[in-house]
Formats: C-alpha cells, structure tokens, sequence
C-alpha cells in the first residue's frame, strides 16, 4: 500500500490540508478562507469553530481529491498560525470568546506599562520583547472580560491553546490537551531555557497554570484522530509554528541558516543550534524545534505587514485587480521614483516593535505614478527584511550569505531580485515553496519511521532560481538613507 503524509496548515486567513508523497512531492491540496472580525480598531479576531470547520473541511476533501483513505495517511503533523489565543471549556469543548489574533493590539498599552518594569526579566527567561504580539495579555484579557471566566480557570475548568492546541483537541475528540515548545515560546508565559511554564510569569499575568497544555516534542505521536473524522485513525505526530516549521522545511537545520517566509507578514528565523542566543538588538530568541530529546533555538524578526501591503494595494487602493498584478504593474517604471512607503499597517515589528506606527507614503511628486507606488510597496516590504538581516547578522556574531524564500510573495521574481539587492545577499527560492506545510509533515514523518533521519530529508530539498544582488552600492545607500528617514517619520504616529 501507498502511504504518504498529511499536514494541516492553518494560517491567519485560510485553512488548509496537503497531502505529500514520500518524494516530498505535493500530490493533493485543499484550502478553505474564513471570516475576518475587526470589533474595534486594532482588534482583529476569528470564530475558533469556523476555523476547526474549514480545517477538517480540507482534511475530508484533500482526501477525496486525491482518492485516497485514511488507512494511506502514515501520519498527519500540524503547523499553525501562531500566538492566536483561544480559551475553551474543558468539557464541553466550547469556546468562551472568540480567538484573539496575533495581530489584536488591545492589550498595548498593558505591555507598555510592563516595559517599564519587567523588560529584562521577560527577555531573559522568553527570549522575547513584551508586546501584545504574543499570547500572555491576551489570555489575561479574556480571563478579565468573559464573565465568570477567571473563576473556572481558577476550578480548572478551562483549557487554553494556541491553535495547534485547538485542533489537537478537537482530532483527537477532546482527548488530547498539548503542545510543542515552539508554540510554547511564543505565549511569553514559557521559559525557554527551562522548557517549563514559569511560575513568576504566570505570577505576574493572573494565569491558573491549570488551564495550560502540556509541552511534548514537536516529533512524538500525541494521539490519533477520532473516526469520528475519519474512518480509521490517523497518527498525529508532528507540531510546529508555521515560521518553525517553515525553518524546517527549508532544511535551515545548521547554525547560521536562515529563511524568510513572505506571507500575510514576513519572518525571518535564523538557526543557532542547540544554544539560544540573546538579542541586543531587539530580535527575539525561540524554540526552532524539540526532536529526539534536543532542542533547537532561532533568532527571529517579524514584519507584521509583508504580503498583506500587496492585498491592500489590491483591495484598498484598488490599484491592481490580483496580488500577481504588482509585478507587472511595479514593472512599468526602472525604479521608485523617490517613492517610500514604510507599510507599517498594523504597527512596526522588529527591530522597532512600535505598536503606534502607521502605513505612510513619502516623496509623491506631479511625476509619481502607479507604478511608483507599486514599486515602493516591494521595495518597502524588502527594506523591512533588511532591518531584520542586519540585526541578526551582529547579535549571532557572523554575515548572511544567503536567505532561503518561501511564501506566496515569494512567487515574485521582482520582489526576490529586489531582495537580493537591498540584502546584498544571494535569495534561494526552492522548487517546493509549501515549506510550513512540509515542515510539519517532515516532524510527523520522523516520528513514524516514515523517514529515516534528517539526512534523508535533505536530500528533498532543491534549488529553483537564484537572485544575486545587481544593485550598484552607492544607489543602494542612497535608498538606505531615504528609508530609514521616512520609518522614522512614521513612528509613534498615534501618540
């Protein structure tokens, strides 16, 4: 019989099911979108059952696509939007709110209050900034606002879970009540170091440890599908965060590595091995992975809008009619014009993390067109990479010589060659670009024998096209010093 393996990539705008052979080629594909809530400004949220629905909607349909049973599936592994906050009756399985995005800044000015003092401690046991990115607030938030909720938390009542947790619970029909450490690191609740839930943090957060998932390896089998969803059961046997699981799935697997993923924003993880490094410059310091007893650390930088400053040209300025038309559009000029946006839509992330920035358009002049302004979006999105990259470069003490690509954006071969000149770096697209989804199906693989070792892994993985830098240094400066000049002007905008 033929077996292959399965991974369910739940992102911030859409669920999805693929099917991989042993090849790691993808053989079957479903997607679903779901509903966006914005209750407030800032707020951002989504139904956890309508997100749990359209999940087991691709599953079902990933299979009849393919004609495939669950008896073909040697393992199913999980990677998720990660941070996104859902609290659920421990009985029931009813969620008590809706789930708190990782882009909900409603809890900002509770995390300025606790830069003043508790900054250092939370860095040094999370390895992260404190910011209403990550789980902590918005757990306390709604424990604080859903009546009734702190004292069932308190009686051990309810479950909390990123939503690699959630749909964990809800495959296994409420049986199962885990997660892995790289999802654990990034609640700002788990000590990195220790690889526990820290006392003192749940201390200072108001946050029954009685609510919290139990913390496995991100390639161990956690439990089987109920045949309530299936017809026969499934091992689920591998858990990642999607930029986690992206880094695996690039096979960033050596120190130094590094990949960035270009989805609704842009991540860019470096792997440090088995040692977790301290930024000094405003990066974060997380779990990559858990395997076999050992764990992996990264150094990390987000930008909060990559991929999504093309969906707003598309829906907002409504200057192109599909996120594939800025190519062509951005094409129609040789450069920006002295056009910058700096596409801080939801606030700036690292190596800023301003909460109260805002997007912002410089140096329109009468001779400014469309064009420009698609262009300045690319390169806008680049800049903000190049932040990170720089960044990394001085807190792991050595150069980035290339960067691994993946994403939808990716698929933009101006974007990419604008990459590599901004970064000065060689961009490596892979042929197979589904790395978050081949990530959590390479840790399910690994747990299950269906692959051997890592070695065997890598050899999956191939170059597509490679972007060198062609961008004169004297040029590349000049656009340097307009871009930081405008991110500045665009800082603090709300205050």
């Amino acid at each position: 019989m033929d077996h292959y393996i399965m991974a369910l990539d739940q992102g911030t705008t859409s669920s999805r099911t693929l099917i991989f052979d042993k090849q790691g080629r993808v053989i079957s594909m479903a997607q679903k979108p779901f509903s966006q809530f914005f209750p407030k400004p800032g707020w951002v949220e989504h139904d956890p059952k309508e997100i749990w629905a359209t999940q087991i909607a691709t599953l079902t349909e990933a299979l009849a696509k393919a004609n495939l049973d669950a008896k073909n599936i040697a393992a199913l592994g999980i990677t998720n939007q990660r941070e996104t906050t859902v609290l659920w009756d421990r009985y029931t399985g009813e969620p008590i709110y809706n789930a708190i995005v990782w882009q909900d800044h409603r809890t900002a000015d509770v995390c300025e209050k606790l830069k003043k003092t508790h900054k250092e401690m939370i860095q040094a046991k999370t390895g992260l900034v404190i910011d209403a990115y990550f789980s902590a607030t918005k757990i306390a938030w709604i424990l604080d606002h859903v009546k009734g909720a702190r004292q069932k938390a308190q009686q051990g009542d309810l479950c909390f879970g990123t939503i690699d947790t959630w749909l964990l619970y809800n495959l296994t029909k409420r049986r199962v009540h885990f997660t892995d450490p790289s999802n654990a690191s990034r609640t700002m609740l788990f000590n990195i170091h220790t690889l526990e839930w820290d006392r003192q943090l749940l201390a200072l957060f108001g946050i029954p440890k009685e609510i919290l998932p139990e913390v496995k390896s991100s390639s161990e089998i956690y439990g089987h599908t109920a045949t309530r969803w299936v017809e026969c059961e499934i091992p689920i046997a591998g858990m990642a965060g999607d930029q986690q699981a992206a880094l695996f799935g690039q096979m960033c697997v050596e120190p130094g590595m590094v990949k960035n993923t270009y989805g609704t924003g842009c991540f860019l993880l470096m792997q440090t091995g088995q040692q977790s490094v301290t930024s000094q410059n405003n990066l974060l310091s997380t779990i990559a992975w858990k395997i076999g007893g050992k764990v992996s650390y990264a150094l990390e930088g987000g930008v909060f809008v990559g991929g999504a400053a093309i969906q707003w040209l598309r829906d907002g300025a409504r200057m192109i009619r599909t996120a594939a038309d800025i190519q062509n559009l951005a094409s129609t000029v040789e450069d920006n014009g002295g056009v910058y946006i700096v596409p801080a839509l939801t606030g700036l992330g690292a190596p800023y993390w301003d909460q109260y920035a805002r997007g912002s358009i410089f140096g329109v002049s009468r001779g400014s067109t469309d064009g420009h302004i698609a262009r300045a979006i690319l390169e806008g999105i680049a800049f903000q990479v190049h932040d990170i990259i720089k960044e990394m470069e001085k807190d792991a003490g050595r150069s980035c010589s290339q960067i691994r690509v993946d994403g939808g954006a990716s698929a933009c071969n101006l974007l990419m060659q604008i990459q590599a000149d901004v970064c000065n770096t060689n961009i490596i697209r892979p042929q197979n670009v589904e790395t978050t989804a081949m990530g959590a199906g390479y840790l399910a693989g690994l747990a299950v024998g269906f692959y051997e070792d890592l070695e065997q892994i890598q050899q999956l993985w191939h170059t597509d096209q490679q972007f060198s830098p062609k961008l004169e240094p004297h040029k590349l400066q000049e656009m340097l010093y307009f871009w930081q000049k405008a991110v500045q002007a665009s800082k603090n905008w709300l205050l």
